[in-house]
């Protein structure tokens, strides 16, 4: 297929895909299976990938991108209460909900035990993608959907070792030093990860404050650019890249950089990109007439266990740590959605030609495809029932910052939700630092000049220049106020 063809194709597929989507969602049905089925219609007019090595590639970068996303569009806020909760299910949860597997595999399905925990490994992470595209859907309290976000955003990091160590256990070649040494390994590169990405992403939020780019649209560029540069440096230096890439992400995100709202909206724009071509391409690596009834009870079977032992199994051995409810203990349980990543893990024994790594990835297909329909779509409902959700409407403004260097200030604007508590406030109330001007409110889609007097309304956009010095002060004084109304404190340097 030549390069024009190509471009074609591939801007056709993704229309379809796009439009798939929407479609999906009045249905209720998950998009990212939706995907999945368009790149399997594919097949009829003769567009497959048969290179399993290829898609492992291509699906590990995307994954790179999806991470990234998700970490952008992450509030450190939010998280933070969450973080050991969401690190104890990466790493203790993991290691559970493989053994659980395993032992399943082993000695309930009667597979040989190299293949039972390379089955227990690849269907034991939470996929990125799945959670922050449906999650974000329920009205969840923060801290137990920062945990589940959490969770996903670093679990992959273990996941691919403990995967590359049992495929090649399942070829007859043990690594030296035995589990031990694959444990510290494992909690080496992790940690070597985090710190990589904490180092990137800081040192990169410094760099975009200070460089003043010529155009906007450059901003989210060199944001992503450091992410990936994240996930470069990790696989080089044989430290998690995909930790990296969370942790920088996150960090960038969550720092005062020009042009924070545009470099999220370019990061959810890449990231919905990457699961499109993702699941798109697993569509097409798969063999809708290999899934023999043999393989689709196999896979039946797996995701049965999975969802009602393994997973609650090592949801209640992270969570007894913290006194959480039983009840967020099941929401935790049911909302451990696996996708992309469980069928991007095993396209590593299929590329690396272990025996019955078809069998292997089908069952995986089928287990993916069946409970992510079975989970997914339901996840509200259980929210509900189990009484975990939120009532709490979101009053959170979203600012966008743009530097204004000649005369070192930054031109801001200030979206009003309509339930924040900004409504009805005065410019005048806000207390502003001197020289700040709330210079206009763009309001049903004109623009109105501000005084003192003018009343803030749920739906405007606030035009504000601020000195660059007390842009933090300002951007906390409108979330302060947002939240807590006219008589919240002012917040001093």
């Amino acid at each position: 297929m030549n390069l024009d063809m190509l471009l074609l194709v591939g801007s056709g597929v993704l229309l379809v895909a796009v439009l798939a989507a929407r479609l999906g969602a009045r249905a209720g049905l998950p998009s990212l299976l939706i995907f999945l089925g368009v790149g399997m219609l594919l097949e009829p007019f003769g567009i497959r990938l048969n290179d399993a090595g290829l898609a492992h590639q291509l699906g590990f970068a995307a994954l790179v991108f999806i991470l990234g996303e998700g970490g952008f569009t992450t509030r450190w806020s939010e998280v933070k209460g969450s973080l050991a909760l969401a690190g104890l299910l990466a790493t203790v949860g993991v290691v559970a909900s493989v053994a659980a597997v395993a032992a399943f595999c082993h000695l309930v399905l009667g597979l040989p035990l190299p293949t039972s925990v390379l089955l227990g490994a690849v269907t034991a992470p939470t996929d990125a993608a799945a959670i922050f595209s449906v999650l974000r859907t329920v009205p969840l309290p923060a801290k137990t959907r920062a945990a589940l976000e959490g969770e996903s955003g670093l679990n992959d990091a273990p996941i691919v070792l403990l995967v590359a160590v049992a495929t090649e256990w399942s070829l007859g070649r043990m690594p030296d030093g035995g589990p031990a040494m694959v444990a510290v390994l494992i909690v080496a590169e992790l940690l070597g990860g985090l710190a990589l990405g904490g180092v990137i992403g800081w040192l990169g939020a410094q760099l975009l404050r200070r460089v003043a780019l010529p155009a906007s649209g450059l901003y989210p560029l060199a944001a992503m650019g450091v992410v990936v540069l994240g996930y470069g440096i990790g696989t080089a230096v044989h430290v998690s890249g995909f930790a990296a890439v969370y942790v920088c992400a996150v960090i960038l995100g969550n720092s005062e950089l020009p042009h924070r709202g545009a470099t999220r909206s370019f990061a959810e724009g890449v990231g919905w990109v990457s699961q499109i071509g993702l699941f798109v391409m697993l569509g097409m690596l798969a063999t809708p007439q290999r899934l023999t009834p043999p393989v689709v009870a196999t896979g039946l079977a797996l995701g049965a266990f999975v969802t009602f032992v393994a997973r609650p199994f090592s949801v209640l051995l992270s969570a007894a740590w913290f006194r959480v409810p039983v009840r967020e203990q099941m929401f935790l349980s049911w909302a451990g959605l696996r996708g992309a990543v469980p069928i991007i893990m095993a396209t590593v024994p299929l590329a690396a030609g272990t025996p019955r790594a078809n069998d292997l990835f089908d069952a995986v297909l089928v287990y993916v495809v069946v409970f992510t329909l079975l989970q997914a779509p339901t996840l509200p409902m259980v929210a509900r029932r189990l009484g975990v959700t939120s009532g709490d409407e979101a009053v959170d403004i979203g600012v966008e910052v743009a530097p204004l260097d000649r005369i070192q200030a930054d031109f801001m604007q200030v979206s009003v939700p309509w339930a924040s508590r900004l409504n009805g406030v005065t410019i005048q109330e806000l207390r502003l630092p001197r020289l700040t001007v709330v210079a206009a409110i763009v309001r049903e889609g004109g623009a109105i000049p501000a005084d003192g007097s003018t009343r803030i309304r749920g739906g405007d956009e606030l035009l504000v220049v601020v000195p660059a010095r007390h842009r933090q002060k300002v951007e906390e004084r409108f979330k302060s106020v947002s939240r807590a109304g006219r008589l919240a404190s002012w917040l001093r340097e």
